[in-house]
């Protein structure tokens, strides 16, 4: 079944009753009930952890004492766990394919694939062979990297990004006064707006643009001082990339490989992609690798239906890495192993401090940003180290639990699996660790719930043009007041309460199973913005004409004005036999203005239909139908301008000529009214700008 999709839901609930659409029907409640794992994928292969694959080198737990190491976990238990998880994950979320890897104590002690990667032929997940696109843990590669160049003294943490760039990439002041930062880069918090739709990911590989071509073609606009506002950046990502590899004098996948993916022996991960080959861009991966990349589904009319790949090698220090659950074990036991693993050092203890050193926290116990990696609590009073990952059609997550010398790797190849991903780590900590830590009831006075109440609207965004005006409509958090100090959050689709904490601004989840929810106060006492759980992006409060109910009012309130007024031409009401050319000619506009809204309307309720397909919406952004409805409300708005400067001459009539009743004057006015005040609304969320993607 399709995804939810908050736009879809928004947009059916304000639309259809004004244009009579048959838009296609949500996706029915799932049911999260346990399946026995033996009724689904019995086909799922399992790699023993003693085992590698051909050629793999084995992996050894870098020396230490064995009395400073955790007790293992009972893999019988945490097997027969994690196969609950998935199975029931496999058939509530419709993975095609799914893969765990858990390591401990410098050991693989779980390794298993799930599903299938690719229907035809009907192939199943290898963990030591199937490779997961892991999305942005791949970041940790870059930082990786570019924390071993700090340490070398080629960069320097506090040091502006543009003296490590090419003139043609250097960024603009854009009437800012401090400059970009690698360590904002780092942290997320550079004051880009962040602009994904028709550039981030491709389908067609001829459309790949190498890496500082797209820096140079993408180059956001600076919203924010920098250091302030955390804001996940795939932009600021990749431009530390280039800097790295401009410091570096190579490519940035040469760099990764002789840094850290050949020392390491991760002979199965790639930053490469499955393309042939072009002069203007990197290599591509090799055959052999690209023979084992899995295929991406989607879940239509009740079968898997296989995506397209998704190309992100124009931002490849952002997102582009491939690997198969085995290399993530390696990988995972390097980071646990201080940079060292079967006896070869890939990176410094220095690079390991700063990786576990926290750089920007907006709260205690709050989800924090470390000098590459996200530090993150997790249930039983435990501190996690991690990363998540995503495609538009797959999903991965890495967690690092260093008191427990224990990681975590989860991934799968199908559309809706990232709660499945985000959840699973910190599921198995709970479960083979114990509950999560209830921290004593506070003694102070639970804050006002009403100051934290209102609208929050994502800082993740455009913030001109059609990609503005559709991210206003669903990047939004909805909080509400509760008594005694509980607040009820509904985001990305899901609803949850969560309690006051001992601080001030501090929330945690009333399931005890999510990082803390912050807020940042403002100088009245009222909340004026939030951090995700996740801690990656801030959400500020919005103010009345940011709200979604006046845009439904005056949607609704234009559709109904555009049906009246079109209605009118065949059930004339109170039709003039003589009446002045001002008023004629405005009476032909505002109705040449209803039949615009009308087909804007329309056409912007079929593409929200169909963008329940998040690779089409992306891949073929902005598309005929957004175009059309935005440059459809554009010359409406114009000509509702003009009427609207006409309204004194159509009361006043002519001298010998004026037939229009008073009824006729009120209703013009009235929809010369709620076509401009829609106009400029829609004007104000970036709507009117067609020209503008």
């Amino acid at each position: 079944m399709p995804p939810r999709n908050p736009l879809r839901l928004v947009l059916s609930a304000l639309l259809a009753p004004l244009l009579l659409l048959a838009l296609p029907e949500a996706a029915p409640a799932q049911n999260n009930g346990p399946i026995p794992y033996s009724k689904l994928y019995p086909q799922a292969r399992r790699a023993a952890p003693a085992r590698t694959a051909a050629g793999a080198r084995a992996v050894r737990p870098p020396p230490a004492p064995a009395a400073a190491l955790p007790p293992t976990l009972d893999t019988v238990r945490l097997e027969s766990y994690v196969d609950g998880l998935v199975s029931s994950a496999m058939a509530d979320k419709h993975l095609a394919g799914a893969a765990v890897t858990v390591v401990q104590n410098g050991q693989v002690i779980l390794k298993k694939g799930y599903g299938v990667d690719r229907l035809s032929p009907r192939r199943a997940v290898d963990p030591d062979r199937t490779l997961f696109r892991i999305g942005s843990i791949s970041k940790t590669f870059t930082w990786i990297a570019l924390q071993s160049e700090i340490e070398a003294g080629r960069m320097r943490l506090d040091a502006p990004v543009n003296l490590y760039l090419p003139e043609r990439l250097q960024l603009k002041d854009q009437g800012f006064r401090s400059p970009v930062r690698l360590r904002d880069l780092m942290t997320h918090t550079p004051g880009f707006e962040e602009k994904v739709l028709g550039q981030l990911f491709e389908r067609d590989w001829e459309r790949v643009r190498p890496l500082t071509t797209y820096l140079r073609q993408e180059s956001p606009r600076r919203v924010r001082e920098p250091g302030q506002t955390v804001s996940y950046s795939n932009y600021g990502a990749a431009l530390a990339g280039a800097a790295l590899a401009n410091v570096q004098g190579d490519t940035f996948e040469r760099v990764i490989e002789k840094r850290i993916l050949i020392p390491a022996g991760l002979t199965r991960t790639t930053f490469r992609e499955p393309r042939p080959e072009r002069p203007d861009l990197p290599q591509p991966m090799s055959d052999a690798l690209a023979a084992d990349v899995t295929r991406n589904f989607g879940w239509r009319d009740g079968a898997f239906l296989p995506r397209p790949f998704e190309y992100i090698g124009q931002v490849a220090p952002a997102g582009s890495a491939s690997a198969t659950p085995s290399d993530m074990g390696r990988y995972m036991t390097l980071l646990l192993g201080g940079g060292t693993i079967d006896g070869a050092t890939v990176y410094s203890p220095a690079v390991d401090r700063a990786l576990r050193t926290d750089l920007y926290r907006i709260a205690p116990q709050a989800a924090a940003w470390t000098g590459g990696l996200e530090s993150l609590p997790l249930p039983g009073g435990r501190r996690g180290l991690g990363h998540q990952g995503a495609t538009l059609s797959s999903s991965a997550n890495l967690v690092l639990v260093p008191a427990l010398n224990l990681g975590i790797f989860v991934a799968a190849n199908s559309e809706g699996a990232m709660e499945f991903t985000r959840g699973l780590p910190s599921q198995v900590v709970r479960e083979l660790y114990g509950p999560p830590a209830v921290p004593p009831p506070s003694s102070a006075q639970p804050a006002d719930s009403s100051l934290f109440a209102g609208t929050y609207l994502t800082t993740r965004r455009a913030y001109v043009g059609l990609e503005a005006f559709v991210t206003r409509l669903i990047g939004r958090a909805q909080v509400e007041g509760r008594p005694n100090g509980r607040i009820v959050m509904a985001m990305d689709g899901q609803e949850r309460a969560w309690l006051p904490a001992a601080q001030g601004g501090l929330f945690r989840a009333a399931d005890g199973d999510s990082e803390p929810l912050a807020f940042r106060m403002g100088d009245n006492g009222r909340a004026q913005a939030l951090v995700a759980p996740w801690g990656g992006i801030t959400y500020e409060r919005q103010g009345f004409f940011d709200s979604l109910m006046l845009m439904a009012i005056l949607a609704g309130a234009a559709g109904i004005c555009a049906l009246a007024t079109v209605g009118g031409l065949f059930l004339p009401l109170d039709a003039p036999t003589r009446q002045t050319m001002i008023q004629a000619r405005t009476a032909l506009s505002q109705t040449l203005q209803a039949v615009l809204w009308l087909i804007s309307l329309i056409c912007f309720a079929f593409w929200a239909a169909g963008s329940a397909d998040l690779q089409r919406v992306a891949f073929d952004w902005p598309g005929g139908l957004i175009i059309t409805a935005s440059a459809c409300a554009l010359v409406a708005g114009a000509l509702g301008g003009i009427n609207l400067l006409l309204l004194p001459v159509v009361w006043r009539g002519g001298r010998r000529v004026d037939s229009w009743t008073v009824g006729r004057k009120l209703r013009f006015t009235a929809t010369a009214l709620i076509f401009v005040a829609f106009t400029a609304l829609v004007g104000l969320w970036g709507g009117l700008t067609p020209w503008i993607s």
